[in-house]
């Protein structure tokens, strides 16, 4: 099933990758809504941050967790990168279009110099799919939504998603859609044939996240 083919409030959700539908903005109605409309949220006074599925303007939740995660990997990632100067590292707020028109905004995007074509630092949307992308779970996302966003981004050319789970302190590492390894804090995250020679403990990737211990 698709968004365009639901006849029900219940078959859009399902359509959606069953996600809450308190995540689903009806101004304007699902199915009319515009890049323009998203940019006018993204952009505008009081920001939302909404992606754009077949029209629809769907919000994008984060929590504090989540939002630390994602700065502390584009910093690591940067950390590696800038120096080396072999690309950009884009934030939360980096808006790309994907196959079909999707706007999406992942948690922290890689961007190769040599991917960018002239002008881009211009654009309000990068017609640029990363070719690292990563999605740090919150309580709101399911596993079919994340099914289609993998699906997007490789279709759309992404050769690398990490999918972070802050609950599990995991990251599923995949190269197409669906093949993934999942690391644990047992493991050493590395940026595999994308990032040559990065590489992190995922135990230090969450442990960022832990208040620093005072002696007694």
């Amino acid at each position: 099933m698709t968004t365009a083919t639901a006849d029900t409030i219940a078959d859009l959700l399902y359509a959606l990758g069953g996600i809450s539908p308190h995540r689903i903005l009806l101004r304007p109605p699902p199915g009319t809504a515009t890049e323009e409309d998203a940019l006018a949220l993204l952009e505008g006074e009081r920001r939302r941050r909404v992606e754009l599925i077949d029209n629809i303007l769907v919000e994008k939740e984060m929590g504090v967790r989540e939002a630390f995660l994602g700065t502390w990997i584009a910093t690591l990632l940067n950390m590696f990168i800038a120096p080396r100067r072999l690309g950009l590292v884009g934030g939360a707020d980096t808006i790309i279009r994907l196959i079909g028109r999707q706007l999406r905004l992942p948690d922290v995007s890689y961007f190769l110099w040599t991917q960018l074509p002239a002008g881009f630092m211009d654009a309000r949307i990068s017609e640029v799919s990363p070719v690292l992308a990563v999605e740090v779970l919150s309580d709101s996302n399911t596993r079919a939504e994340m099914e289609q966003k993998r699906r997007e981004y490789f279709a759309s050319g992404t050769q690398l998603v990490w999918i972070v789970d802050p609950r599990t302190e995991t990251v599923a590492v995949y190269t197409d859609p669906t093949a993934h390894t999942t690391l644990t804090t047992a493991d050493t995250l590395t940026g595999g044939a994308v990032l040559q020679g990065f590489s992190v403990p995922v135990a230090e990737l969450f442990s960022y996240l832990d208040p620093p211990v005072t002696p007694p």
